[in-house]
Order: C-alpha cells, then structure tokens, then sequence
C-alpha cells in the first residue's frame, strides 16, 4: 500500500515538472500592474498612431470606464465586460460614433489630470494631438476619490471633477463634454455620503451659465438603482464594475443623448 503511494506521488509529481514551464506562474516575470500596463499601452497607441481624426468621441475616466471595452475579466473567472457593446458601436469605426477609450483602472482625478495636461505644461498630453478632434467627450470620474477621501469628501471629489472639465474644454474646445453621473456603489453609506450629493453638484455645473454651452450632464444613476435607490446587483460585475448588461444599459442610453444632441435636442 504505501508502494503505491509512493509510485503515485512520484508520478504526479513528476507530471507537474514537465508541466512547470507552461505556467505564467512558474516563469520569472517582472512585475508590471495593470493600470501601468494600460497607460503603457495607451502612450504606445498615441505615440504610433498615423491618424486620429476618425475619432468622433472619447472617453476619459476610470475602470468603469476601461472596462467598457474590456472582454473576459482576467480577476473574476466567469465576468465580462462591455467588449462585445464596445465593438458592436464604438469599436468599428470610422462612424459618428467611433471612440477612443482612455480610461485607465484605478485613475483618481488628479491622475487624470496630469494624463490629459498638455505635455508642454509638465503633463502626459492625452489630448495634445491636433488630428484628434472629438465632437464629443465623455467623462466619468471620482468615484476612486471616495476611497481614501479628502476631506470634505464631497467638496474634494467635485473640485477633482470640476478640474477636469475645465482642462477638458480648455485643450478640447470644440467638444461637446458629455458629464455622466457616478453609478451607485453597492454601499448605501457610500451612496449616501458621497455618490448622490456628488451626482446633485455636477448636475448643477452642466446647467449653470458658464458651463451649459459646453457640457451635457448625462445621469445614469436611476437607471442601475431600484426604487430603493439601491444597486442593481445583476447590472454589475462586483458591486462596482457593470458587466455586459450593465455595459448595455449605459451604451443605449448615452447613444440615445448622442443622438438628440446632433440633431440640436437636448
């Protein structure tokens, strides 16, 4: 009996050095993180890219954002994305709704900031290229402000927010800046405290005089909460990411808006 045992053991183990080498897991790799590798990516994209004019829209933000034209989720087995939405309406263009994803998983505000900066102001200069001229710019951002908040929450993440727009219209003038609303967490305090407040300011700035020439507040909050103003669990990934439906809801609903804004809607 332990013969056996042992000849097993021998056997499996010998099985899993054969097998060592086709594993990411057991070859020496240095460490890149995700978001480092999409910026990466993105400066690489930019840097190479022959034409940028058959971009008619951006989009700028955070994982909620970059994961719109994200397929499987490498973190969570069995979770999708938005990538089939993403290529069945911005993906192939050229088209009026052709776009550009910046969003890059993690990105606070200021780290946005200082992507978009222009390059001759000390900043990565996202936006600098003159071929790239949007109709419009689509911004989702501050919810990873909420983490790790300045204080007071709601004043620091609208201040991150409002900084944005401004550098936004300032390197972008011509563009239309689509501000959507913040989609509810799948905690209420969270909700409560900062994501519904947050959502009533930026609502405010799209219709103030300053800004209601430029900007479009798009609110996509009711359409992921219940009549309780809870999160629609099934819209979501894990309790922040939508998953394709909930990729779906937002595509639908931001194209719908596209459209009344082309024809002078609104």
């Amino acid at each position: 009996m332990k013969l056996n045992v042992l000849l097993a053991c021998i056997g499996l183990c010998g099985s899993w050095a054969i097998g060592a080498a086709d594993f990411e897991a057991a070859r020496p790799t240095p460490r890149i993180e995700y978001p480092q590798k999409r910026l990466n990516d993105i400066t690489a994209y930019l840097n190479a890219a022959s034409d940028l004019s058959s971009y008619r829209l951006v989009f700028i933000g955070d994982s909620i954002t970059d994961f719109f034209s994200m397929g499987a989720n490498p973190w969570l087995r069995g979770k999708v994305g938005g990538k089939v939405v993403w290529d069945e309406t911005f993906g192939n263009g050229p088209s009026e709704n052709h776009a550009l994803n910046l969003g890059i998983s993690g990105d606070r505000t200021e780290w946005m900031l200082y992507r978009l900066q222009a390059k001759s102001a000390g900043g990565l200069g996202e936006l600098d290229d003159r071929r790239l001229t949007p109709q419009f710019i689509m911004l989702m951002a501050g919810i990873n402000n909420t983490y790790a908040a300045e204080e007071p929450l709601v004043d620091s993440v609208y201040a991150g927010v409002l900084a944005l727009v401004d550098e936004i219209h300032a390197l972008k003038p011509s563009a239309t800046i689509v501000l959507e609303s913040l989609l509810p967490s799948n905690e209420d305090w969270r909700n409560h405290e900062a994501v519904r407040p947050v959502n009533q300011r930026l609502k405010a700035l799209a219709e103030s005089s300053g800004y209601r020439s430029f900007v479009e507040y798009l609110d996509l909050y009711p359409l992921y909460a219940d009549a309780e103003g809870h999160q629609r669990a099934e819209l979501f990934m894990d309790g922040l990411h939508p998953n394709q439906a909930g990729y779906t809801l937002w595509r639908d609903a931001l194209v719908s808006r596209l459209d009344r804004l082309r024809t002078g809607r609104r």
